[in-house]
């Protein structure tokens, strides 16, 4: 029986353009990236496909980013970009190896005179957000830790969560709304070998240090226990409320939207900018 095959990373990505001229300037000489192979084609498969230049520039470790210049072609509306944010999920994602290089990368960036977007730490990265000159979004970046079989085996319980929850909504009508549903799935599926006594709010913190302040900040609260990591997770018992204040915690927005990633059983009666609180849940 033969084994499964392996990728060997991303050899290139591709998008359309219809500014040849700005894109060739933007990736070479802004970034400094090589251009480092083109095809020039006649018209593919059916007779409406035009002409066309597909190029290839150099970003690194036997990657290419590529694109498709449709020869006297109309740009769509639909491609056009637009501040919307599933326009903006489809991007590019360049890895740097340390904050130097991520520094060094937003120097140059802003020579050129591109406007850096924002700067953020999100979970396991630091990031640096552009645009081309197609609205296409860019994103350079560090891994602050590595990925470790703890953020797969979490990775697996989140998916299958929301995924059983799709189900369900096609299967009978139970609608898949919010968030929160994945998290009370999740915390189901990790105490149902570590039962929890009733009338206690609990959340599941993944064993991982991004969260830990989250962790430190319940040992000092005296209605809050604390045990694990048992499967990964902390678990967070109280009778009482569970307080957390993002700014004290210094949690970065991106991580403290995700502070309940792990899982909980309770009542979210707040959950803001600034303050997380998760209650008892009442009963029905």
């Amino acid at each position: 029986m033969s084994s499964r095959p392996v990728l060997h990373g991303v050899h290139h990505t591709a998008r359309p353009t219809w500014k040849l001229r700005e894109t060739v300037a933007f990736y070479r000489d802004k970034l400094g990236l090589p251009l480092i192979h083109a095809i020039s084609a006649r018209a593919w498969g059916p007779r409406e496909h035009p002409d066309f230049l597909h190029f290839f520039f150099d970003s690194g470790n036997g990657s290419t980013i590529a694109f498709f210049y449709y020869i006297a072609t109309e740009q769509p509306d639909y491609t056009l970009p637009r501040d919307d944010y599933r326009y903006e999920a489809t991007h590019t994602a360049w890895r740097v190896h340390s904050y130097d290089e991520l520094q060094a990368w937003r120097e140059r960036i802003e020579a050129q005179g591109i406007p850096i977007i924002f700067q953020i730490r999100h979970e396991l990265i630091e990031s640096i957000y552009f645009r081309d000159p197609n609205g296409y979004y860019l994103e350079i970046t560090i891994e602050v830790r590595d990925m470790n079989p703890l953020d797969a085996a979490d990775a697996t319980r989140t998916l299958e969560a929301a995924m059983a929850i799709e189900d369900e909504q096609a299967q009978r009508g139970v609608p898949f709304r919010a968030i929160d549903q994945v998290w009370h799935r999740k915390a189901r599926g990790i105490a149902a070998g570590r039962p929890v006594a009733a009338g206690l709010a609990t959340i599941y913190v993944l064993d991982v240090p991004e969260f830990e302040p989250l962790v430190a900040a319940c040992r000092k609260a005296p209605n809050c226990s604390v045990e694990g990591p048992f499967e990964g997770y902390w678990q967070v018992t109280s009778p009482e409320p569970i307080v957390f204040e993002r700014k004290p915690l210094g949690l970065v927005p991106a991580l403290w939207n995700a502070a309940l990633t792990g899982g909980y059983d309770g009542d979210v009666t707040t959950f803001d900018r600034q303050r997380l609180e998760v209650a008892p849940r009442v009963a029905a």
